[in-house]
């Protein structure tokens, strides 16, 4: 099957003796694999298979550990994320285990042929039956392998000290992996696994706190805290705090101690380009093009002017001359001379003519803005209106109504014309005055500004908040608003209609609404509107005015919740800066890796590693007191594994297990001389003596013995 992955292939599979055998740590985390004897493995990934499809012909191919972002662009992995085989350092997805040995043995050079080499695996402590005998049957059915041999990777790790002289021969290994922390102790170089202890948490639980911790404080750069940045973030700048409350305490109080040790990490930023005020000759040059463009759009108007100048005039003497004909017809042809000219009367074509006359003078500009045709009185022109309704007849009782309608709203219309023209009279004499008064004293003018734009937008806000909790007569003594406080006198007095309008019978059935007069109560409630159906009102408008004449004459004005309520113009938006793309790590860099000793702050109640220690020696003693008289193991305490590697771990393991250990006890913790890879190491040494090949089963042990004879397989690791 088709792979992505930057990994070399090996090119000396052929080279290898079959009797050599093959090395895998298959973490949760990487998987390694190498041959017996070296020092180093061969190829090392991380330990999670994707299988994405390509974006235009849809194949699928298997991506297995780390991938090229840059080819894998090409595909879509939005349905398929990254998976693992484990659970909690377990093997149960062997279809997935398959996909990373074949990628694992096809980059160490095999072909498909089956793999004729002895393989030494590790595991977890206590692995259950079911999963071993599933990857024993997976390497022996699927590839072949003639023997295999399972082994414990603290083990390893611990044996492969213990050979370089860091660890004793009686101690204890604390590995803290990927997905769990284990506690082992070693009696006479062998581990004692039913004394081991187990906390199913590890460096991918840090790493998902740190990951939760820190896109709860940067909402908006969650696309830039990826898994594998995060990652590298815990690894760079995470640490295990002595004291942990105290340590809590120096980020309360902000101390400069504290300050120093937030780190920071910057994001990518580009600095916003600096807008420099345009020069003179920019001003000129802008101020022309402005002249231009004006000069061009005052010649399209004037020639449109005078092009409909032209066509009223034509228009004009047509009408003129169809006048001048009609005079020299006869009485009886005039219906059919106009029928031919489409008019129906002398008047119609006299309104006309009338009509056109005004538009012309209106486009030559010889018409006043405010002048009025001179109107028929309304004596001739509504000649019914002073005649009683007994002398007319039903016809013209009805034109009579209509002549009432129509001189109603000519007055009415009259009247609004008047008003409008009254009130922009009144509105230029205001601007005559406010503009004297600015030229007269600027600065008096614009503070008088700013004190009656203040004044009425505390009177709205007044009248606003009056509005909504009630005139605030009634006394609330139960400290919030209710629906009694909300409403005006108004409003109350219609609700207490409402509610007692039916018991003011008397007790009894209630029989409100079965009379006529009971429902004058709902046009009585319906008579006023509430003010909550007004539009703006005059102070309202008279702030809408003092906020457009500052913003007029002052540019940094801008206006409060008041005025922008009414207004359009949108908020102003602070600018981003560098301190926008920071990401601080300052608690967070010793909160997340203190779950190895609490796992209660992420909602696990299971042992920290210092009391895991405690358990583990308590559980020795109660299932051999023999083994462990004149032993003090807690002299030779080996930490190992990736979570291990945070500074400060051996100093906070230390003094948690001398509060659980008696007084005096000897205490000494040691590091593994490389927490990830002398698991690995410590397995190709192991492979590489005849000590191995006595241990390992082949396929017909496999096939005779079964399950039952896996289930009480352990290697032996001295000799």
């Amino acid at each position: 099957m088709p792979f992505i992955c930057q990994t070399e292939r090996q090119k000396d599979y052929n080279l290898i003796p079959s009797s050599c055998p093959i090395v895998i740590d298959n973490g949760a985390s990487y998987f390694r694999i190498g041959w017996a004897g070296e020092s180093e493995p061969r190829i090392i990934f991380r330990n999670i298979v994707q299988r994405p499809r390509h974006k235009i012909t849809g194949e699928t191919v298997t991506v297995v550990g780390d991938h090229d972002p840059a080819l894998l662009r090409y595909f879509d992995c939005t349905r398929s994320g990254p998976r693992s085989a484990f659970d909690n350092d377990v093997v149960f997805q062997f279809e997935i285990m398959e996909y990373i040995l074949d990628f694992a043995f096809d980059r160490l050079g095999a072909d498909r042929s089956p793999i004729d080499h002895p393989i030494l695996i590790t595991e977890c402590p206590c692995t259950p039956v079911h999963s071993r005998c599933k990857m024993a049957e997976l390497l022996f059915e699927t590839y072949g392998v003639p023997s295999i041999a399972f082994g414990v990777a603290a083990a390893f790790s611990y044996k492969f000290n213990q050979k370089l002289g860091i660890c004793d021969e009686d101690g204890i290994a604390i590995c803290s992996g990927f997905n769990t922390s284990h506690v082992i102790p070693f009696i006479n170089g062998e581990p004692f696994y039913e004394a081991c202890c187990r906390t199913n948490v590890g460096g991918y639980h840090v790493t998902n706190y740190l990951k939760q911790l820190l896109s709860l404080k940067y909402p908006h750069h969650m696309a830039r805290l990826t898994w594998e940045k995060v990652e590298d973030l815990k690894m760079e700048h995470c640490y295990i705090a002595p004291d942990y409350v105290s340590e809590v305490r120096l980020f309360q109080k902000g101390t400069k101690e504290a300050e120093e040790k937030t780190k920071c990490w910057q994001l990518p930023w580009t600095p916003a380009p600096v807008e420099e005020p345009p020069s003179e000759e920019e001003i000129a040059r802008k101020a022309a093009l402005k002249e231009r463009q004006g000069q061009r759009l005052r010649e399209m108007a004037e020639a449109k002017r005078s092009s409909k100048i032209n066509e009223l005039e034509n228009e004009l003497k047509g009408l003129e001359f169809l006048v001048h004909q009609l005079r020299d017809v006869n009485g009886n042809d005039v219906q059919s001379f106009l029928a031919e000219t489409g008019y129906v009367s002398k008047q119609e074509i006299e309104a006309a003519i009338a009509k056109v006359t005004q538009s012309l003078r209106k486009f030559k500009g010889e018409q006043d803005e405010f002048e009025e045709k001179p109107d028929i009185s309304n004596a001739e022109k509504y000649t019914l209106l002073d005649i009683p309704d007994n002398m007319l007849t039903p016809d013209q009782i009805k034109e009579k109504k209509r002549q009432l309608f129509l001189k109603t709203t000519s007055e009415g219309r009259q009247k609004a014309k008047q008003k409008r023209f009254e009130e922009e009279l009144e509105r230029e004499k205001r601007n005559k005055e406010d503009e004297q008064r600015r030229l007269e004293n600027p600065e008096l003018y614009m503070e008088q500004l700013r004190v009656k734009y203040r004044d009425l937008s505390e009177k709205v806000d007044q009248r606003k908040r009056l509005k909504a909790n009630g005139n605030g007569t009634d006394n609330n003594t139960s400290g919030g608003v209710g629906r009694g406080e909300r409403l005006n006198a108004l409003q109350k007095e219609r609700m207490r209609l409402l509610t007692t309008a039916a018991f003011d019978r008397g007790k009894g059935e209630d029989t409100f609404g079965m009379k006529d007069e009971d429902w004058q109560l709902y046009k009585k409630m319906s008579k006023d509107n509430d003010d909550e159906d007004e539009g703006p009102n005059e102070d309202e408008t008279e702030l809408a005015r003092v906020a457009s004449k500052l913003r007029e004459l002052d540019p940094t004005f801008f206006p409060n919740s008041a005025a922008s309520s009414s207004g359009t113009e949108p908020p102003r938006i602070r600018p981003l800066t560098k301190e926008d793309f920071q990401i601080l790590i300052g608690v967070e860099r010793f909160r997340c890796p203190e779950i190895l000793f609490h796992p209660n702050l992420i909602g696990i109640e299971q042992a920290g590693l210092d009391e895991m220690v405690g358990v583990s020696i308590q559980r020795l003693k109660s299932r051999s007191q023999s083994l462990v008289e004149n032993k003090n193991l807690t002299s030779s305490i080996l930490i190992n594994g990736g979570s291990s590697l945070f500074p400060g771990m051996s100093e906070r393991l230390e003094a948690g297990i001398r509060m659980i250990r008696p007084c005096g006890t000897p205490i000494r913790i040691v590091r593994a001389s490389d927490a990830v890879l002398d698991a690995w190491r410590g397995a190709s040494s192991f492979a590489s003596t005849r000590h191995f090949t006595r241990q390992v089963f082949n396929m017909t042990d496999y096939y005779e013995k079964g399950e039952n004879w896996l289930r009480g397989y352990q290697l032996k690791y001295t000799y």
